[in-house]
């Protein structure tokens, strides 16, 4: 199926869902992964994505990291884009992938609601508006905010189930 996976990571949790996605992903098509990091602008040397170039780094060699130790041949690289330029995160990430030769773009998806989702325009959109490549979303993290102990009385530490 893809043999080439771009995976555009960001700091966010919904970029490590994004990662255990492509992970399984890749294993599934035996294919070979590489990591993006775009950030555009840098403000006293942090990117808009709040991120110093050495923690953009970090991000990209971990990742890396757990894709190799999932035995999943990987490579990373940062793509910084002064802001004083008109491209765009989601064109660097474009660009990455058509260099490379990816058969297809892996994001992560962030959960909103109301106005903020009919009004946004995120990356992951602008990735799918520019590439002719498949782009591929991981499934945004669920948050619980309450979890009810006597519905799941057998998962409790020291309860015993019934």
């Amino acid at each position: 199926m893809f043999k080439r996976i771009l995976l555009a990571l960001d700091g966010s949790e919904s970029g490590q869902v994004a990662i255990s996605f492509t992970i399984a992903l890749a294993a599934s098509c035996q294919a070979e992964v590489r990591i993006v990091h775009a950030s555009q602008g840098e403000l006293e040397g942090r990117g808009l994505t709040c991120m110093t170039p050495y923690d953009a780094r970090y991000l990209v060699d971990d990742a890396t990291l757990r894709f190799r130790c999932a035995w999943i041949t990987a490579t990373g690289v940062v793509r910084l884009t002064p802001a004083t330029t008109t491209r765009s995160m989601s064109e660097s990430i474009e660009d990455e992938a058509r260099r490379w030769g990816a058969d297809a773009i892996v994001l992560g998806s962030r959960r909103r609601r109301g106005v903020r989702r009919v009004s946004s325009r995120g990356v992951r959109e602008q990735v799918t508006r520019l590439s002719c490549l498949p782009v591929l979303t991981a499934p945004a993290p669920l948050t619980i905010e309450r979890v009810d102990t006597a519905v799941l009385g057998h998962m409790v530490p020291g309860r015993v189930a019934r």
